[in-house]
């Protein structure tokens, strides 16, 4: 898995598990796992949004049909280093997403110019999307740090490790760095098992052994209900109505 895939559709399952689930699980699997061509990473991403953040509203009001846009790095990528514009969508549970590599400061002049940097199906789908949401501009930048592996006679298996999620609202630019607040204690970790059919019976034992069960987990909406939480506590030190916030 050394090239980068542009496309894909799979399905995706996420668990919040602490350092010594990880532990555990990975006791039990790691002889049938190799680190992917990213191995160990830090991963940054700049959500492209609505002002009225009407994006990452919809996904989290939606049961049926999510969506997302934005920008990925590998590391705090230079102006002329490769990043991803990216458009994710999932729809009864299945995830497609569609990117196009290209250099930073290209992906970030489109974004401000709408000006198609090239022509291709994939960037044709992601101009579509752009100008369905009327132009949207860099809203968060959430930032982890991942390990990632796949299944050698399984390459459609991937299995990936985040840990130390952070997100800010200020310095929208991959170039700024990834620091952030944190999301999460540092000791938890997002695991997501990404596979393109049925998880094989042998990850599935080695879960239940662990006591590893599913969950529902978006870091840009996780991130997006916590801003929502502390416009409640200024209002609430203000003297103005509370209300309780839960994420």
């Amino acid at each position: 898995m050394s090239k980068d895939i542009m496309t894909f559709r799979r399905v995706e399952k996420k668990y919040r598990i602490d350092v010594l689930k990880k532990q555990m699980l990975l006791s039990l699997i790691s002889h049938r796992l190799v680190p992917d061509s990213h191995g160990k990473s830090t991963i940054s991403s700049v959500y492209l949004d609505t002002p009225s953040r009407l994006l990452i509203r919809n996904s989290i009001d939606a049961r049926t049909y999510k969506e997302k846009l934005r920008i990925r790095s590998y590391g705090v990528p230079k102006p002329s280093d490769r990043v991803f514009l990216e458009i994710k969508k999932k729809y009864k549970g299945v995830v497609y997403k569609r990117r196009e590599a290209m250099p930073l400061s290209m992906a970030e002049k489109y974004i401000e110019t709408l000006e198609k940097p090239f022509d291709s199906q994939i960037m044709r789908e992601l101009d579509y999307a752009m100008h369905f949401y009327r132009y949207p501009k860099p809203s968060m930048v959430v930032s982890y740090d991942r390990e990632a592996y796949f299944v050698e006679d399984m390459p459609g298996l991937r299995i990936t490790f985040d840990n130390r999620i952070r997100w800010r609202e200020q310095e929208l630019f991959l170039s700024c760095g990834n620091g952030g607040r944190m999301l999460l204690p540092e000791n938890e970790y997002v695991l997501e098992i990404k596979t393109g059919g049925a998880m094989p019976l042998w990850l599935s034992c080695a879960l239940d052994e662990c006591k590893i069960y599913p969950t529902s987990f978006s870091k840009y909406g996780r991130a997006y209900l916590s801003t929502l939480c502390n416009n409640e506590i200024i209002s609430t030190e203000k003297g103005e109505n509370k209300h309780v916030c839960t994420v």
